[in-house]
């Protein structure tokens, strides 16, 4: 299945990273669209089959944009984040998120786990 993925992150250059990541993990990915916030994010959610999310961002941050996710999506959603607590994870997964890997990460970190989540 080719990834059609939404990436959600304030920082241009981390989205930059991110994909240049997306790229060397192997998976097929095919069509990486850009939000810098939940906001921007929800309008672009409808014809994605995967999203990455980061938790700080403006206007709406990961775990609200999760939440509201959920009310009409069933998309997996990753949360790539520096929040690495255990009460942040926890947060993200009760809201709805499938996985959720902390910066920093590697390819193939973020490979297997994308992986994983689309396996299960």
């Amino acid at each position: 299945m080719a990834l059609d993925i939404l990436l959600v992150d304030d920082s241009a250059t981390m989205r930059k990273l991110i994909t240049r990541a997306l790229r060397q993990t192997g998976l097929d990915v095919d069509t990486i669209v850009e939000a810098g916030n939940g906001v921007e994010a929800l309008e672009k959610l409808d014809d994605r089959n995967f999203v990455i999310c980061d938790w700080n961002m403006p206007e709406m941050d990961g775990l609200e944009f999760v939440k509201k996710a959920r009310e009409s999506s069933t998309t997996p959603i990753m949360m790539l984040s520096t929040e690495g607590t255990e009460d942040k994870i926890s947060a993200a997964m009760d809201a709805g998120a499938n996985g959720y890997v902390t910066k920093p990460f590697t390819p193939d970190k973020l490979g297997d786990k994308i992986q994983f989540i689309i396996d299960n």
